[in-house]
């Protein structure tokens, strides 16, 4: 069997890492989050706007925000297939997002240590406008997504 270079295979653990987390993450999928792209400690992910996440002032519901871009946090903290949750998460609501709106959500890592990190996540609308900025901490729980030798 023929060796992957390293960033090739730190790639292909993310993405598998990724994939494993989000077969079970039952609440985004119902959100119709998707997942477009992903890297070690990085992950972009998409949601539309549906009628049903808009709030009584029509625009998108500031959880229904919060949701996606968490969800991108939790995708990018766990692409080193280290078991990681939230430890803590802010969110700065910029601009409403309303009903069909594209939105993407691009979370990076800023920090990481062995037990703990600090993503940014930002969230923009399909017309590249600012909707949210989120900021969250990581801590590592233990265990891995991928089991050792699927990686």
């Amino acid at each position: 069997m023929k060796s992957l270079p390293a960033e090739a295979e730190t790639r292909k653990i993310a993405e598998r890492a990724a994939q494993a987390l989000f077969a079970n993450d039952h609440a985004s999928r119902k959100l119709g989050i998707t997942i477009e792209e992903v890297r070690p400690g990085c992950a972009r992910l998409r949601m539309t706007v549906r009628p049903d996440m808009v709030n009584g002032h029509g625009m998108c519901h500031g959880g229904m925000v919060f949701a996606l871009a968490d969800s991108a946090f939790a995708v990018a903290c766990n692409t080193h297939n280290a078991v990681t949750v939230a430890a803590a998460a802010s969110i700065d609501f910029l601009a409403p997002a309303r009903v069909h709106d594209e939105l993407t959500a691009e979370a990076r890592e800023l920090w990481r240590s062995k037990r703990s990190g600090i993503y940014e996540i930002h969230v923009c609308n399909q017309r590249g406008e600012t909707i949210a900025l989120f900021r969250g901490r990581s801590h590592c729980i233990g265990g891995q997504l991928v089991p050792a030798g699927e990686e």
